[in-house]
């Protein structure tokens, strides 16, 4: 096989992928002006549900757009070599393979962030102001920006400055010690994500004494649970969307309610959250999660190992130098396909699991609270109810609420 072959082969892929994608978004769209099925006709009154399809085609309407700028910008990078520029101004900087390839990912990063930056302004200060949704100030959307890209030079550029090292000292071998890199690094997040992450950019209380917490731990004794941190996340200083999740485990588990969440749903709807999420735990779900995650990556560390140190993949992209980091983007092209089959693998189980934590919940509480806190959550997030079946099999992590609601009124 040529590297012009190849070269092919890569942009083939990234216009399969973009048309597939497009056909999708189309089918779904068509489904936004469906009657709502008989379960879910109560969610919406007639007004509310004008304003839910008026915002899902509206975001329609933004996606074809920023995705169809995305693939301009990314095939007519490929066909400038824009991949070998780049090479060249980080080889000006350093001769040092680690640096170079710092300096190659900072600007492509940095770049890529910069030139989407308008689209993901105006989705805020907009699209997402216009359905009164956004809370985020110009200060707050920025200094975000910031604390991002800070967050992926210290974080990001460690991880890829220690990989890179690997490669050097025991080439094709590095798989092993990245893959274990990894697993420590996944397993760390997992652990203290909320303690060292989350802070830095959103505040976190423990939730008050009170009627809630007096009832959530009532409800953990019940389960044998032991559920001494609960946080309440400041979650609407940025949006009116509510959330709540499950992280850690052992010493180190915790529940995370957004301050929305609280403020959308009566207590009793709130316990019912917190048991689909105790549901999670208790099903281990987390770890098969966490494990799936180690086991995936390891696997594609692996790939890797076998094409890296093939020229091939350097001279694709039009850099005659062949270099870690250029074959590591040229892998990431090619391994796309791939990444699109495991994801939906894992899609399938992710819906799977949240079918086993409602029933956990339907059985350790009760059906009826946490029904109607998935109708409460859909409507404040003009949620689209009536999605297509090949949408919901290739996006969704989790069912349609009709299908929620049919199991739980099982």
């Amino acid at each position: 096989m040529t590297s012009q072959i190849l070269f092919y082969i890569i942009i083939a892929i990234i216009i399969v992928n973009f048309v597939v994608d497009k056909i999708l978004d189309a089918l779904n769209a068509k489904h936004y002006n469906d009657k709502l099925p008989k379960e879910l006709e109560d969610v919406y009154d007639e007004e509310a549900y004008k304003k839910s399809q008026k915002y899902k085609a509206t975001n329609y309407k933004f996606d074809l757009l920023t995705s169809s700028f995305s693939i301009v910008l990314t095939l007519a990078f490929l066909g400038l070599d824009g991949f070998a520029y780049v090479d060249q101004i980080a080889r000006g900087i350093s001769e040092n393979p680690i640096i170079i390839a710092l300096v190659f990912f900072g600007i492509i990063m940095i770049g890529s962030d910069i030139l989407t930056t308008p689209f993901s302004y105006y989705s805020t200060f907009v699209i997402e102001e216009k359905f009164g949704f956004n809370k985020t100030s110009k200060k707050l959307f920025f200094l975000d920006k910031l604390k991002g890209w800070l967050m992926m030079t210290i974080l990001g550029g460690g991880i890829l400055a220690l990989i890179i090292w690997f490669y050097q000292v025991t080439g094709t071998q590095f798989w092993l010690y990245a893959w274990g890199l990894m697993a420590i690094f996944t397993l760390f997040m997992n652990m203290f994500y909320s303690k060292l992450i989350v802070p830095l950019f959103n505040k976190q209380t423990p939730l008050e004494a009170g009627s809630l917490r007096n009832s959530i731990s009532k409800y953990a004794k019940t389960v044998g649970f032991k559920l001494d941190k609960i946080f309440v996340i400041d979650g609407s200083k940025r949006s009116t969307k509510a959330n709540a999740y499950f992280s850690g485990f052992g010493s180190e588990k915790r529940v995370t309610l957004y301050d929305t969440l609280i403020n959308d749903l009566e207590e009793d709807e709130i316990v019912a959250v917190l048991a689909h999420e105790v549901g999670h735990y208790k099903k281990k779900h987390i770890i098969f999660n966490l494990f799936a995650s180690i086991l995936l990556t390891g696997i594609t560390l692996y790939i890797l190992s076998l094409f890296i140190s093939n020229p091939l993949l350097s001279n694709a992209l039009g850099v005659d130098t062949p270099s870690f980091h250029i074959g590591l983007i040229a892998f990431g092209l090619l391994y796309a396909p791939i990444s699109e089959v495991t994801g939906l693998i894992m899609n399938l189980f992710s819906r799977k699991f949240e079918y086993q934590a409602d029933d956990y919940a339907k059985n350790t509480f009760k059906a009826e609270p946490l029904i109607s806190s998935l109708k409460k959550l859909s409507k404040n997030s003009l949620s689209n109810l009536t999605p297509h079946p090949a949408y919901v099999f290739m996006h969704y992590s989790h069912p349609t609420l009709l299908q929620r609601i049919q199991n739980l009124k099982k």
